[in-house]
């Protein structure tokens, strides 16, 4: 059983990897501009002072514009840093920062590290994925390490998923471990699928 939900996995992230490779450079940018947006009236719909995000890799939606704006306006945001153990350490996202390749290969930021349960106190989480399915189910790009920061945060602030508006599916494989999500941000628009107190 778990083979076979493996295996379904890998195959829809396989097809969504080559799907957003396939994006022109103009949609990308389309993209992160109304992504920003979007993030941005999220953020003000929730009266968030502080947030968690990431930095985006070249094959995810851009959230750059987001964060810098976000840092602007005084807004606490943390970004993450994956750590050999499957946790994620944080630290206060800083536009001026150096960014390095972290464990995985994907950008991070250099900065203090804050420790795993520093995100514990956010207002709002913002997180990647693969896809998400009309019920919330989250599809990652299969690490685990959202999943697991997720299902440890007693008290978790609402959670929504960044992906492209092509990426909300019908239905996505899942695991036990695999942890759903409040919604999700797309460059066009921002859906709540779950209740927003998780």
């Amino acid at each position: 059983m778990a083979d076979r939900i493996d295996d379904a996995k890998r195959a829809l992230r396989a097809e969504l990897r080559e799907r957003r490779e396939l994006l022109t450079d103009a949609t990308r940018k389309d993209a992160a501009a109304g992504l920003a947006a979007q993030l941005e009236a999220l953020v003000d719909r929730f009266g968030a002072r502080s947030v968690s995000c990431y930095l985006s890799t070249r094959a995810e939606p851009e959230t750059r514009p987001f964060l810098n704006a976000a840092v602007a306006r005084g807004i606490r945001v943390l970004l993450p840093i994956t750590r050999v153990d499957g946790l994620l350490d944080w630290v206060v996202a800083d536009p001026d920062a150096d960014v390095t390749e972290g464990v995985l290969g994907i950008p991070e930021p250099v900065g203090e590290l804050l420790g795993p349960i520093a995100v514990n106190d956010v207002d709002l989480m913002i997180i990647p994925a693969a896809a998400v399915d009309r019920t919330g189910m989250r599809l990652g790009w299969g690490r685990g390490y959202f999943d697991k920061t997720l299902g440890s945060i007693q008290n978790c602030p609402p959670v929504y998923a960044v992906i492209y508006d092509t990426e909300l599916l019908d239905e996505v494989p899942r695991d036990l471990h695999d942890q759903p999500v409040t919604g999700v941000v797309t460059p066009t628009r921002t859906i709540t699928l779950a209740s927003e107190e998780r």
